[in-house]
């Protein structure tokens, strides 16, 4: 193996979730901040929750509901 070519690995990064939940893992950063962990997930809760990121799902509501009344229009 070729010397001075892999990335630092710590062993104790932490990851810290949006939701507030906390855990350290192995990776080659030492903070790695996310959006969802398995705390809040939906696969892993059970919840049925839309998880929204920067207004997606209400821009396609907006534009699905366009498209809806231009249909009954005609």
């Amino acid at each position: 193996m070729k010397e001075k070519i892999h990335p630092t690995y710590y062993p104790d990064a932490k990851v810290t979730c949006a939701c507030g939940n906390s855990f350290t893992t192995g990776a080659t950063k030492k903070m790695i901040k996310t959006e969802i962990c398995s705390k809040c997930h939906p696969l892993f809760t059970g919840e049925y929750r839309i998880v929204d990121t920067a207004g997606r799902v209400e821009r396609f509501k907006r534009r699905y509901s366009k498209k809806t009344a231009e249909k009954k229009e005609e």
